[in-house]
């Protein structure tokens, strides 16, 4: 597999940094309402002003190569016009009035770019460089994942208000001060290893409920629907089991009290856990493999196949799923042959028609598995 055709590299790469550069300088001229207070606080205006200069000057440049040597034009095109629109509306020398006044609701597009940058610039070299399988860049179904990865980025601020809503209530009612106090005086690595074992543990148990429950099974089957695996593809979650997952795994944390810096941590190596689980690379860990999830346990999870259609739920540690028996794991190395629900019509095609099919509610479980 090349890392993206020759014939396609550099119109694409035009196309991709020109949007971002875009929606970069909208950030500047609109922070209030396109940036989000959580994350304003990770990268400095010089930071992102750098990075803009670069993806601005490559995008022309790529795009540049690309229409002179007649390689898609239309992606070259719109790379450099979005590029050309960014500079327009101010560039890199977009003014800021003081500092950014802090808003209640505000869209997360800072975070999206940020994150689909060095994903794509870490992964897709990965992905190229360790292949397991031969999936292209721009494989089926590419946009919707695109759509689910853009959703969940810009809702950020909204799904974190509705999480610490739904916690709040649970964790300013019930106070067990002793095994609060303990935890806060635990050293930050055994606190941050305790809040892994058990936000994991949460997590496999709700795992194994979406898998096992109908109603929950509607809303999962969204993201086991992608026929092919690569760092894009866990991304594909419906909305509704985005909130759940992340209030259920959230709620021990913050009902034992561990610190600020200690869910932030979670929170940061859950972020790449996820995308390293589903990403396309096919290495073996050896041992590693039985003490962390990697891409080869994860991928067994999401097999087009009944056997591994119950296993493999955490996300983290694979000693969850042995203490819940639903480990599962081929000692020969092997890796799965497809991915994707058992019965591919039981899930629509789009990110619509996936956010509304489970509200349906007209397939049997059996439908759906057997």
């Amino acid at each position: 597999m090349s890392l993206l055709r020759h014939h396609l590299l550099a119109p694409a790469t035009s196309c991709f940094l020109g949007v971002l550069s875009l929606a970069t300088v909208l950030c500047f001229h609109f922070p209030e309402l396109l940036t989000s207070r959580e994350f304003r606080a990770i990268y400095t205006e010089d930071f992102a002003r750098t990075l803009l200069l670069i993806g601005l000057a490559t995008a022309f440049f790529a795009g540049t190569v690309a229409v002179l040597r007649d390689q898609h034009k239309r992606l070259a095109f719109t790379g450099v016009g979005t590029a050309t629109v960014a500079v327009l509306l101010g560039g890199t020398e977009v003014p800021f009035d003081g500092p950014v006044k802090d808003t209640p609701f505000s869209l997360g597009l800072d975070w999206f770019v940020l994150a689909l940058f060095f994903s794509a610039l870490v992964f897709i070299p990965l992905e190229h460089a360790f292949a397991r399988r031969p999936v292209p860049v721009f494989r089926p179904g590419w946009r919707t994942d695109a759509c689910y990865f853009f959703m969940s980025h810009v809702l950020v601020q909204l799904i974190l208000i509705l999480v610490t809503t739904s916690t709040s209530l649970v964790v300013s009612t019930v106070k067990v001060p002793g095994v609060q106090g303990w935890i806060q005086e635990l050293p930050f690595v055994v606190a941050f290893l305790l809040a892994v074992f058990l936000a994991d543990l949460a997590q496999a148990v709700l795992h194994r409920c979406y898998h096992r429950i109908m109603v929950l099974w509607r809303f999962h089957a969204v993201h086991h629907s992608s026929p092919e695996l690569d760092w894009l593809a866990g991304s594909r979650v419906h909305f509704v089991e985005t909130v759940l997952t992340r209030s259920i795994v959230l709620l021990p944390l913050l009902f034992l009290g561990f610190s600020t810096s200690v869910v932030n941590a979670y929170a940061v190596l859950v972020g790449i856990q996820a995308v390293v689980a589903h990403a396309n690379i096919g290495v073996r860990f050896g041992v590693l493999e039985y003490l962390v999830v990697l891409p080869r346990y994860h991928h067994w999870h999401h097999a087009r196949h009944l056997d591994y259609w119950d296993r493999n739920y955490a996300i983290h540690l694979p000693v969850i799923d042995m203490l819940m028996g639903s480990f599962k794991l081929p000692r020969d190395g092997s890796w799965p042959e497809e991915y994707g629900v058992l019965k591919r019509e039981t899930v629509p095609v789009g990110i619509l028609a996936q956010h509304v099919a489970p509200f349906r509610g007209h397939r049997t479980y059996d439908e759906y598995v057997h």
